[in-house]
């Protein structure tokens, strides 16, 4: 082979390794951007748990009718907090006035009881309620 071709190809040569190594420091600096997200989103994402975690959750039971005719009772229990009493009374509460609102009259609360009263803990609230025609 003449040495202008022995030439080309080293030159071929080099510019192949520069390439490659264009190649793995773009690979390179990829891989640490996607690594820095990965973090950013692994934190995001526990932010997000560990507020969900105080929030708590809530929930109720459905309205039944109690031996009295016209009373009806919800219960109601959250947890996750120093405030779970106060979203197990709001729910029962509304659950309270929305099944009478329903039937085109207004809620009125007879009893309440309620349960729990340390952090962390299930607390409930059980409503007895009679629905009233609107005036």
């Amino acid at each position: 082979m003449s040495s202008q071709g022995l030439d080309s190809v080293a030159e071929a040569r080099k510019t192949v390794r520069l390439l490659e190594a264009a190649c793995v420091a773009q690979a390179e600096s990829t891989e640490r951007k996607r690594a820095a997200l990965l973090a950013r989103m692994r934190a995001v994402a526990a932010v997000a748990l560990a507020c969900a975690s105080v929030v708590g959750c809530a929930s109720s039971t459905d309205v039944v009718a109690s031996g009295k005719p016209g009373t009806y009772t919800v219960a109601a229990s959250a947890t996750g907090g120093r405030m779970a009493w106060a979203r197990a009374h709001e729910l029962a509460m509304n659950e309270a006035r929305d099944y009478c609102e329903r039937r085109g009259m207004q809620s009125s609360v007879s009893t309440e009881t309620v349960s729990g009263v340390s952090v962390m803990t299930e607390h409930e609230s059980s409503v007895s309620f009679e629905c009233h025609p609107r005036f």
